[in-house]
């Protein structure tokens, strides 16, 4: 029921547009915060972090007073996106362990209606990798093979690989993409990069 409430508000508050409103929102809702507070020593943490990232474009790019601007505008949207992600992911989080908590215990005897919601997304997870079993493989070997293994770990490898291999896959990304700007664009970005340090200002 509270799922079905609130679905309104969460199709709206996914609206890319939206964010962008909520974003700003909260950082003319910082700005305006008293300096002394605690939300005026975030604000006040948050442009010194904007400060220091937009000074260091500017140790590898030529920046003026126009895309200075830009980029302080931009930075400063992009660290209050990704720290409002970060909390929204950190509640949704807690929400889970709550549940968790409450269908284990039955608390306020909810355990019936979570394990009904959830045996729904279940099904509806696993219909689709159903469709796809060939007939002479047993039901029991093609779940246990690919869904879930007999020896009660999941079918994919542990969260540090995982993050490894995330990791290494955008590191692999970005230098594909240097390598093509440096070799087939005027934008020699690896000469930049590798000689940033040297011309770093003391």
């Amino acid at each position: 029921m509270i799922k079905l409430i609130s679905a309104p508000i969460r199709g709206l508050v996914r609206f890319p547009l939206v964010q962008f409103a909520i974003v700003i929102a909260v950082i003319l809702w910082l700005q305006a915060a008293d300096d002394k507070s605690i939300f005026g020593q975030i604000f006040y943490g948050l442009d010194k972090l904007v400060e220091s990232t937009v000074e260091t474009v500017s140790a590898i790019f030529t920046v003026k007073s126009f895309t200075r601007s830009w980029l302080t505008f931009a930075f400063m949207i992009a660290y209050v996106y990704l720290a409002g992600s970060l909390v929204l992911w950190l509640l949704r989080l807690l929400t889970r362990a709550v549940v968790d908590f409450a269908g284990r215990h039955n608390l306020l005897y909810l355990r019936k209606a979570i394990a009904r919601e959830r045996g729904i997304l279940a099904y509806r997870a696993w219909e689709p990798f159903e469709r796809i079993r060939p007939p002479e493989i047993p039901q029991r070997d093609w779940e246990e093979r690919f869904a879930w293994p007999p020896n009660n770990q999941p079918p994919y490898p542990p969260l540090p690989h995982r993050l490894l291999r995330g990791m290494l896959f955008y590191a692999a990304t970005i230098l594909i993409a240097a390598l093509l700007l440096q070799f087939f664009t005027p934008f020699p970005v690896l000469t930049w990069i590798i000689g940033w340090p040297a011309a770093k200002p003391s």
